[in-house]
């Protein structure tokens, strides 16, 4: 059985007088909230972006030297421990050599092991030395079959200096076995410190192993020399016993989440200040290439401290009335802009829903309080004509006050607020504390761009030398073998031993590819006149056009998609034959991506891109004519003479930069290339005072537009755009459009308004139902009755 009108009314009236979820009152708070709360972050943080003496980003940048000192570390002896060994398999492979043709092999081949022996493991003798004396009664012959007797050790000598023992087996069949001993000190390979840095290799104690840059004889020395001297010193240790035991953490959780970059521990440390300068310091434990894989390095529990004294800057960059101005500008904005919704959007809203539900309990005695702008004010008149509708008024009286609408609609005055809020925000966002015109750049960062592109250079010649070495070594046991089976396994082991290389090959005088291992040479199988000659001078011209080159590095190209980098090593004895070996360009771009550093490219000597830690086109040209003057004025000077430069730019589109450039120095078959390695990065990624102040401003900036967007579009969505569909209603219902039923979107201030108009509606279909009905059924001399309204509801 269907419920009657008057059930249908009362559940209506129930739901009505439920407590209203949501509505126009949550937004309203809740941009109070947030402006209240944006202007005490503003008051309180604008005046600690600048307070310290030293910035975050030259304490970040002595992090991220060590960390360039303990990648160069890691792979220095990865790098001699997997050339022994392979030099080892090598010699094992061929026929039994001598152990004087032993080591002379490996002197001439590299020069980076202090003293070599080789000792009989049986009888303890020492069958051949070359260099410094080998600490040979330190090894326990004994324990080399063990799991771990092979494994490279650290051995303490008399004076106090540390050496790096490497061991590999020589053995052949029908011979005794042989210990090949290699020695080498923990020396930074190519790090460039400067003038006032000192940097140190520590052991898991704290124990200082070596170091560099702390003059180490004190008899030259003024009194006040000496005295800097042991306190750097003294600040060392402290910084080494402070980083041995951070050392011990686990990379997740020493390391900032997020952050990325080096993944082992590493971090930086603040030191005690001497005559106006503090000692800063960063710090890196020795990780592998790859999270969780562990090399022989990693294994010595070695760490890199980094040290340098860096000037104080006491005075501040912000002042505090800045932000408490910024704050109360909010606050009298903010106020206003409240004050704007509550008077015109809120309080007219809660007048109409009052209004509303009185008319629904049937109290039509009063007129209604019509608003007087917008759809509050078109609802308000609609329900003052829908009152006089239950009155039974005439409808003239209806069309007589239906003309008060406001123009301005609830819309325009969320407008009106997003732009007072909007006075704010939007010059914190866009112009003021500009840094791009006050920001000074400190020196130590300048400094550090250059030394970490001079070590970066010095490192890519190294590594290029090193593939060199390698060919050089190769190509010295080929020319003992004539089977193009042996070649390949040679190649083969060689290139699986070392990612470098795309392609390891023997090729003929005329150009005949005896042996190969991996992708397709690249070098044209023609022969060329002068190939038997060899050398420099006949090769010069022909590295472009597939001449052979005998011990040399080049680029066979000079356009295309990458360039073409191959080392060359002639074979002894073979009339002309050289191993060649090609390299990869993703091997050299996998050297330059060291954070911290910004851009980074390896440019030739005409001063075109071949290699670069991001996006790039090989063979083009340096980005800006700036950086292309800074290569070419660092450039002039070639060989020893040669510098790294470094500038901090201030002109052009791009804002402040701090650039770098360093050409390769030193000497191996890359000095002949002449390349460069270039960096630079945006002076607003470093986390310098003016640019803490910028961000900070911007972010309040970002934060108020957020908070108006949000809680001002909460209102368009949730309020006003039901309110004005309620207002069309409102006035089509009191146009005389009875047969619309009127549904709530919300359980809201709106809908409550929405629900009243339905029960008002309800109230005029049956005022004319009692209407028809008493016309047709009083006496023609009865009067008609006047309307019955509608009962009470609750109060």
């Amino acid at each position: 059985m269907a419920a009657s009108p008057a059930k249908r009314r009362h559940k209506v009236r129930r739901r009505a007088d439920m407590s209203l979820l949501g509505g126009i009152r949550p937004p309203i708070a809740i941009l109070s909230a947030l402006l209240l709360s944006l202007a005490g972050i503003t008051a309180l943080g604008f005046g600690r972006a600048g307070e310290d003496s030293v910035p975050k980003a030259v304490m970040t940048s002595q992090q991220h030297f060590a960390e360039d000192g303990a990648v160069a570390m890691r792979a220095s002896i990865d790098e001699s421990a997997a050339d022994l060994a392979r030099t080892a398999g090598l010699f094992n492979a061929g026929d039994p050599a001598q152990p004087d043709a032993v080591v002379d092999k490996i002197g001439s081949v590299y020069q980076k092991w202090v003293g070599t022996a080789v000792v009989e493991i049986s009888s303890g003798k020492m069958l051949a030395a070359r260099g410094e004396n080998v600490p040979v009664a330190a090894i326990d012959t004994a324990k080399l079959s063990e799991k771990d007797g092979l494994s490279p050790r650290m051995v303490r000598l008399a004076n106090g200096e540390t050496r790096l023992l490497s061991l590999e087996l020589l053995s052949w069949e029908g011979q005794p076995q042989q210990l090949l001993i290699a020695s080498s000190s923990l020396r930074f390979p190519g790090i460039s410190l400067g003038k006032f840095r000192s940097i140190a290799v520590i052991d898991s104690t704290g124990r200082i192993l070596s170091s560099d840059g702390i003059p180490e004889s004190e008899q030259v020395l003024t009194e006040d020399q000496r005295t800097g001297v042991e306190r750097s010193k003294k600040q060392l240790k402290a910084f080494a016993k402070v980083a041995a035991k951070r050392a011990e953490e686990h990379p997740l959780k020493a390391n900032v989440p997020g952050e990325g970059g080096y993944m082992g521990v590493s971090g930086s440390l603040r030191g005690n200040t001497f005559q106006g300068d503090r000692a800063v310091a960063g710090y890196a434990a020795l990780t592998g290439p790859e999270p969780g894989k562990g090399t022989v390095a990693t294994s010595l529990g070695l760490t890199v401290v980094a040290m340098v004294d860096v000037a104080e800057d006491p005075t501040r960059v912000t002042d505090p009335l800045f932000g408490l101005l910024a704050a109360g500008a909010l606050l009298l904005i903010g106020a206003l802009a409240v004050g704007v919704l509550l008077g015109t959007v809120q309080r007219p809203l809660l007048r109409l829903f009052l209004e509303s539900r009185r008319l629904t309990r049937g109290d039509l005695t009063r007129p209604v309080r019509v608003p007087r702008h917008g759809e509050a004010a078109r609802i308000g008149e609609s329900l003052e004509r829908l009152r006089r509708q239950l009155l039974g008024e005439r409808a003239d009286s209806d069309a007589a006050g239906a003309g008060r609408r406001g123009r301005i609609g609830a819309r325009a005055l969320l407008v009106v607020c997003g732009i007072l809020l909007l006075v704010w925000s939007g010059p914190m966002l866009l112009l003021v504390n500009r840094a791009d015109a006050t920001a000074v750049v400190p020196e130590q960062i300048t400094n550090d761009q250059r030394e970490r592109t001079d070590t970066l250079s010095d490192r890519v010649r190294r590594s290029l030398n090193e593939g060199h070495a390698d060919l050089v070594s190769v190509a010295g046991l080929l020319g003992e073998r004539t089977s193009p089976e042996d070649m390949t396994k040679v190649l083969d082991r060689t290139r699986n031993e070392h990612a470098r290389y795309r392609s390891l090959y023997v090729r003929a005088a005329d150009g005949t590819i005896l042996a190969r291992s991996g992708e397709s040479p690249r070098l044209s199988d023609e022969p060329k006149d002068g190939a038997k000659d060899g050398g420099k001078d006949a090769g010069k011209d022909g590295g472009k056009d597939g001449r052979p080159f005998a011990d040399d590095i080049t680029v066979l190209n000079d356009s295309g998609t990458e360039p073409v980098i191959a080392s060359y090593a002639e074979l002894s004895g073979r009339d002309g034959s050289t191993v060649v070996g090609e390299f990869r360009i993703d091997f050299i771009n996998s050297l330059l991506k060291r954070p911290g550093l910004g851009e980074i490219r390896v440019i030739d000597a005409e001063r075109r891109v071949l290699g670069g830690n991001s996006g790039y086109l090989a063979f083009e040209h340096l980005p800006s004519a700036r950086l292309d003057e800074l290569a070419a004025g660092t450039g002039q000077k070639t060989g020893i003479s040669a510098r790294a430069g470094a500038v901090v730019y201030r002109d052009g589109d791009g804002g402040v930069q701090v650039a770098g450039a360093a050409p390769f120095v030193g000497g191996g078959a890359a000095k002949s290339l002449n390349w460069m390695v270039v960096s630079w990065q945006p002076a607003a990624g470093l986390a310098i005072p003016e640019y803490n102040l910028q961000n900070r401003t911007v972010l309040a900036g970002l934060l108020g537009i957020t908070a108006a967007a949000a809680c001002l579009g909460w209102l368009h969505i949730i309020v006003v755009r039901p309110l004005r569909e309620v207002a069309k209603q409102a006035e089509s219902l009191a146009g005389g459009d009875r047969r619309t039923v009127l549904y709530p979107r919300h359980h809201d201030e709106v809908g409550a308004i929405a629900r009243s108009l339905e029960l008002l509606r309800q109230q005029v279909l049956e005022q004319r139902k009692r209407d028809g009905a008493g016309a047709t059924t009083a006496p023609a001399d009865v009067p008609a009755q006047a309307p019955v309204q509608a009962p009470a509801g609750r109060n």
